[in-house]
């Protein structure tokens, strides 16, 4: 079973077509596939469309949110409704083009367990572009997950990836970043974009500023969730080394004579010290809640986590 998850919000335009072209990709593969919509709140016809085409097509699925929750939430209902092993994810407004859905398919049976498409030729405008290619850098550069696009729509993930996944806000955007860092292999592969046919983009240069301090947060709950006095404590410790080095120096010329109570470099020093142990006392009061978390987890769930397969 293949699980074709699509969010929308008002592309009533583009839907019919859009099934077509994934049933067209898809069925002389012979595998049992599904579409689940989802209607992120769309306020044009579009709901009326797909309850529609859900009477007629068997393998339709659609999932109505109340309002316009955002795209992450709409993924998220997605996914929790798709009954597929494999689950594919592709934009409704058909500049994602689902011909290219066989290749994703062929990538993942590589051995990868995400497949991410790379849009090569974008067909967007430039401003966009440039966001997007300073946005994906600075991905890669903090992140450590090196993609050229890690923001495509058109993805290809098994369903192990997304078991025990949450994703809220704008999260979306960093799912290969999140799978990679609980382990699952991730790949990329260029993909066609075609141009936008009908509606508008609803993204602009506050997305990125956003998506900046979700990333962020994405990797610090990657790299640091279970280690936070990694982070804290290094900093605590860097800052208070430099303040006692200056403290250091000031005694140093304090004893040869010099007057060091009008001195900045006092306050400074001072200052870089006491951060430090706050730092420090925050990464130990953030590894004692973790534990604590820890410990309340059930045995199988906490090696449910880490266990890619077992062979008896």
């Amino acid at each position: 079973m293949i699980s074709v998850v699509v969010p929308l919000l008002n592309e009533e335009r583009t839907l019919e077509t859009l099934y077509g072209e994934i049933a067209a990709a898809l069925e002389p593969r012979g595998d049992e596939f599904e579409v689940v919509f989802v209607d992120d709140g769309s306020t044009d016809g579009s709901l009326g469309l797909l309850t529609r085409l859900h009477d007629e097509i068997p393998n339709i699925v659609v999932v109505h949110l109340r309002r316009n929750f955002g795209k992450a939430a709409a993924l998220q209902a997605g996914f929790l409704e798709a009954r597929g092993e494999i689950v594919i994810t592709i934009d409704a407004d058909l500049q994602d083009d689902p011909a290219e859905i066989p290749k994703l398919l062929a990538k993942l049976d590589e051995g990868f367990d995400l497949v991410s498409g790379w849009k090569t030729s974008r067909h967007d405008p430039l401003a966009r572009r440039l966001f997007s290619r300073m946005f994906n850098w600075a991905t890669g550069v903090v992140s450590g997950v090196r993609l050229h696009d890690v923001n495509c729509g058109l993805k290809a993930y098994r369903s192990d990836v997304l078991r025990g996944l949450r994703i809220y806000g704008e999260l979306h955007r960093f799912i290969p970043v999140l799978a990679a860092y609980r382990g699952f292999r991730v790949a990329e592969i260029p993909v066609n974009h075609r141009p936008r046919a009908h509606g508008r983009s609803r993204y602009g240069p506050e997305r990125y500023l956003r998506g900046f301090f979700d990333l962020l947060s994405v990797t610090f709950m990657g790299r640091y969730r279970h280690r936070p006095l990694h982070l804290f404590g290094g900093l605590g410790a860097f800052m208070g080394a430099l303040g006692f080095v200056i403290l250091t120096y000031l005694t140093v010329i304090w004893f040869w004579g010099h007057g060091i109570g009008h001195r900045p470099l006092l306050t400074l020093g001072v200052l870089l010290v006491v951060v430090g142990i706050q730092f420090i006392s925050l990464g130990l009061l953030s590894e004692l809640i973790t534990s604590q978390h820890e410990e309340r987890m059930d045995e199988h769930e906490r090696i449910d986590r880490l266990v890619a397969d077992v062979l008896r």
